[in-house]
């Protein structure tokens, strides 16, 4: 009962900070809406964290070009909620219910995850991570051609004017006034992207302790044992990577609509590996730490935005290494430092964690 009282006290505290946190970052720092946008994005960067990780942490297939299901699913959100195609689709099909976008998305996003997995069941290891980080680079490269001979995705110049979210009869694009406060369109997109973010998190949760997700776990500790035991190792690496796509293409819709433009130069390599990291640096498997991961991973950036150039200025007196590679210098030195002292993750699950210190336990034995 005490602990069950005490998770109930943490999280009606967490739910408390979580609800005040755009007012805390607006009304603590000078420039705190675009704290708050940076937190906006970290939400979805945690969303993307969870879909990788079911593939990655729990099936232990390795995915590079996982940015691709992003990408899909913020296209599919921004041609029909834009006017690029209104004179070629129909008008019923233009501009449908979010919900009903999300979940479109959603569906074409694991449908490519499908895609994806269907050629590489076979494969492992080295050969699994140059075949997935070739099919995220065919799908940047096909968004950036698809512009000719009929242009679907308007070539490297992206897709602009897309709309904002209407739901509940709210305009998320609009400021709105209510109990006296001034809900500013980050704002309005905080509390809707965090409201998709606890819902995937129950998701992961619920997975994470069903058959399937017991499956996916067997799938990675000995995939020959896995299927001597009978699961059929085809469907569930399949389902593996569909579900962590549509994670992925769920996220890229709320991009897509927050952002109002797209072009395939948010859909890089780099992107994709920045996730990766997200699920190392965290804990693989671990839900806890994926999110710890993916806010450390992209909150830390912003946050070394705003000190790099005026320690450099007050140091040296002007700006002598640009800031954005010195950001990545020092990004890399972590995740060097971290993943020498601490391979299991910041904040591993127990089960991670004995196995990577069982050696040491022995020893002491």
């Amino acid at each position: 009962m005490k602990t069950r009282h005490g998770k109930a006290i943490t999280y009606a505290v967490l739910a408390v900070i979580l609800a005040l946190l755009p007012w805390m970052l607006t009304g603590g720092f000078e420039n705190g809406k675009s704290w708050v946008r940076a937190v906006d994005f970290a939400l979805l960067y945690i969303m993307l964290a969870l879909g990788l990780n079911i593939v990655v942490g729990y099936a232990g297939l390795l995915d590079l070009g996982y940015i691709a299901f992003y990408a899909v699913g913020a296209y599919v959100y921004a041609l029909l909620n834009s006017p690029h195609l209104a004179a070629i689709l129909p008008a019923w099909l233009i501009g449908p219910n979010f919900i009903v976008m999300l979940v479109v998305a959603a569906v074409f996003a694991g449908m490519f995850g499908v895609m994806l997995g269907t050629p590489v069941l076979k494969l492992r290891g080295d050969y699994l991570a140059i075949v997935t980080l070739g099919f995220g680079e065919i799908i940047r490269i096909f968004l950036n051609n698809l512009d000719r001979p009929v242009n679907i995705t308007n070539g490297p110049q992206g897709i602009n004017n897309i709309d904002k979210v209407h739901f509940l009869d709210i305009d998320f694009g609009r400021p709105m006034e209510w109990l006296g406060l001034t809900f500013d369109m980050v704002h309005l997109y905080y509390y809707l992207i965090l409201a998709f973010c606890i819902f995937i998190i129950f998701v992961t949760l619920r997975l994470q302790h069903s058959r399937i997700g017991r499956a996916w776990v067997a799938l990675r500790e000995d995939e020959i044992a896995a299927n001597a035991m009978g699961i059929n190792i085809r469907n569930v690496k399949l389902l593996a990577f569909a579900m962590g796509a549509s994670f992925g293409g769920v996220s890229g819709a709320l991009f897509a609509s927050f952002q109002g433009f797209v072009s395939p130069e948010s859909f890089v390599l780099m992107e994709s590996i920045m996730v990766l990291c997200m699920v190392v640096l965290g804990g693989m498997g671990h839900i806890p730490g994926v999110i710890l991961g993916a806010i450390i991973v992209s909150i830390t950036p912003e946050i070394l935005r705003d000190v790099i150039n005026p320690l450099q200025e007050g140091i040296f007196g002007r700006r002598v290494v640009d800031p954005e590679n010195l950001r990545m210098l020092i990004f890399g030195l972590a995740m060097i430092i971290i993943m020498l002292l601490r391979p299991e993750g910041l904040w591993p699950s127990k089960r991670r964690a004995r196995e990577f210190h069982e050696h040491d336990e022995e020893a002491q034995a």
